[in-house]
Formats: structure tokens, C-alpha cells, sequence
């Protein structure tokens, strides 16, 4: 007798496809769910709807962004092909910034660069998700995926500004009311507000990190693309 195979849907790699069209869908339902709703808001409210956007999408932003740290593990592990420190420093700036500064900060949560940085934040991410979707079951559109790698070449860049805003606006605030202060140790004491400072320097150094890796990302997709030969 020969050896057994395995049903399909018992294999590693279709057990791991259908985890992460899983997972993609998800993320493709919340970031559709919020971009949605605040464009249906907008021409319901106009201007007004922009100051309540968080009091509106947040919990579901929060548990997309939540949910998104799992792509570290993914790429740890092997199921996603991606680096990883391009990944975390992504991760690691929303992270910063939508829980550190917006969430912490409910005079924040008002300003409207946070509106300008949700939709930012939900276009990039929808095309993404959707583009991985349906890489993971061998769907591919040029057009999708032009998009995916080149979209982000002129809205990231406006992320990082949105983001060092959203900081800018929030000082004031945690230093009148002497917020997040904490003990250091060696009796070093320093408050939140420093850190943010330190923090814009540090978000301006990963965007040049991160913008190279994913141009470099972006010429070896598209590379590859135009290396097909074409349908005759």
C-alpha cells in the first residue's frame, strides 16, 4: 500500500490559508465597518460628525488594532511573509498613538485631526487587507495590486504628520493636568509629556525605515509582475 495522504483540509498549508483569509476578512469587515460609518456620518452631520468620530469608531478601531498585533506573531512564526521590524514599527505607532495619546485623552478625542488620521489609517488598511485576502486563496488583480503597493506612497507620510499633530495638540493637556507621570528607576522621575517629545523624533526616524523597506517591497511586487509575460 502507498502512503496515506492527508484530506486537504487536514494539510499545514490549507489549515494556515484559511486561518489567515480568516483573519484578513475580519479586518477587511472592521476598517470597511468604521470607513463607512464615518463617511455616512459626514454627509448626515457634516463638520459636526468629525468632533464625536471616536466617541463613534473607536471601540471598533481599538479592537482592529488590537486584533493587528497579531501579525507579529504570524510573521514570527512563519505563516506570514513579511520583516518584522518594518511590521512593529507600524504597529507600534498606532499602538502609541491611538492608546497612549487619543484614548488617554478625552480632549483629544474631539480634535479633528483624529477624523483626518481614522480615514488615513482605514484606506490603507482596507486595500491591504483586501489585497492579502484574496493573495491567500490565489486570487490577483494588477489593478489591486498596484494599488496596495502605491497607495501608501503619498498617505503614509500624511499618517506620520497626523500623528506628530495629534501629539502636539495633546502636550498641552497632559502637562497642565500633570497626567501619566512616573517613577523611573534610580529615583529618575519623568513624565509623559518628555516622552512624547522624544517620542516625535523617534516617530520621524522609523517613518524613514519603514518607507524605505516598503518602496523596496514595492519594486520587487511590481517587478515581478511586470516580469509575466502576457496573455497572448
Amino acid at each position: 500500500m502507498g502512503p496515506s495522504v492527508l484530506p486537504t483540509w487536514l494539510q499545514p498549508r490549507y489549515r494556515k490559508n484559511v486561518y489567515l483569509f480568516i483573519y484578513y476578512l475580519v479586518q477587511f469587515c472592521g476598517h470597511s465597518w468604521i470607513l463607512t460609518n464615518m463617511t455616512a456620518r459626514f454627509f448626515s452631520f457634516g463638520k459636526d460628525s468629525m468632533v464625536d468620530t471616536f466617541y463613534a469608531i473607536g471601540l471598533v478601531m481599538r479592537v482592529c488594532q488590537s486584533i493587528s498585533l497579531l501579525e507579529l506573531l504570524h510573521i514570527y512564526i512563519g505563516i506570514e511573509s513579511n520583516h518584522l521590524f518594518p511590521r512593529f514599527l507600524q504597529l507600534m505607532e498606532r499602538v502609541v498613538i491611538l492608546f497612549g495619546v487619543i484614548t488617554s485623552q478625552e480632549e483629544i478625542q474631539e480634535k479633528y485631526v483624529v477624523c483626518v488620521l481614522f480615514i488615513f489609517w482605514n484606506l490603507l488598511d482596507m486595500v491591504r487587507y483586501t489585497y492579502s485576502m484574496l493573495s491567500v486563496i490565489g486570487i490577483s488583480y494588477a489593478v489591486l495590486t498596484w494599488l496596495s503597493q502605491t497607495l501608501w506612497m503619498p498617505i503614509y507620510p500624511l499618517c506620520v504628520l497626523a500623528e506628530a499633530f495629534t501629539i502636539y495638540q495633546s502636550l498641552p493637556y497632559f502637562e497642565s493636568f500633570g497626567a501619566n507621570c512616573t517613577m523611573l528607576p534610580l529615583d529618575i522621575s519623568t513624565c509623559f509629556p518628555y516622552v512624547l517629545k522624544l517620542y516625535l523624533l523617534v516617530l520621524f526616524i522609523g517613518m524613514y525605515f519603514t518607507y524605505s523597506h516598503l518602496y523596496t517591497e514595492r519594486k520587487d511586487v511590481l517587478g515581478v509582475i511586470s516580469a509575466k509575460p502576457k496573455k497572448k
